[in-house]
């Protein structure tokens, strides 16, 4: 299978877009000073460089159309609890945010908040598969693969709420 890339420039830096051959996202991520193209995108230098579908997507979500990317097509591998984890990431509506417990008890497993957050981190699909939605149970905007910095403009971007309360916090 080939793949295709593009780069895009958005408020946040450059975002290098990784596709299929059936144009279904492989890879989303903020490009870094530390990583070339950021933690989990590893360009391959077969890929060719050509303009994507989904481009105008991404940058319709920079522009305030935040509905743009629910419908973006994404082939993800994984493990199977990875797996579920990133699908449930999907159905957190913008403007809200999920604590990793919160994510836990969504797939049925509410003891795993640790391994939820190690799968959240591992999301190769980052904004498409959102995973800047999850924060702390204290409402702290924990660790995020592209930059906690970028973590709060997207939530604020958003118009997220902080999590002030949920389920088993006695608030």
């Amino acid at each position: 299978m080939t793949h295709r890339y593009d780069v895009l420039e958005t408020p946040l830096g450059a975002l290098a877009v990784v596709v299929d051959d059936d144009a279904r996202l492989r890879h989303v991520g903020f490009l870094s000073d530390n990583a070339p193209y950021g933690k989990h995108v590893a360009l391959d230098p077969q890929w060719k460089r050509e303009k994507g579908r989904h481009g105008a997507a991404l940058l319709a979500y920079f522009a305030g159309e935040l509905t743009t990317l629910e419908a973006l097509p994404v082939e993800l591998e994984g493990t199977a609890f990875e797996l579920k984890v990133w699908r449930a990431l999907r159905t957190i509506q913008c403007g809200t945010t999920w604590s990793y417990g919160q994510l836990a008890a969504a797939i049925g497993q509410p003891k795993a908040s640790r391994a939820v957050g190690l799968a959240n981190g591992r999301n190769p699909v980052a904004l498409v598969v959102p995973c800047h939605r999850v924060i702390g149970a204290n409402g702290a905007l924990t660790g995020y693969g592209g930059g906690v910095h970028r973590k709060a403009w997207l939530l604020a971007h958003e118009g997220a709420r902080p999590l002030l309360s949920f389920p088993g916090a006695g608030a």
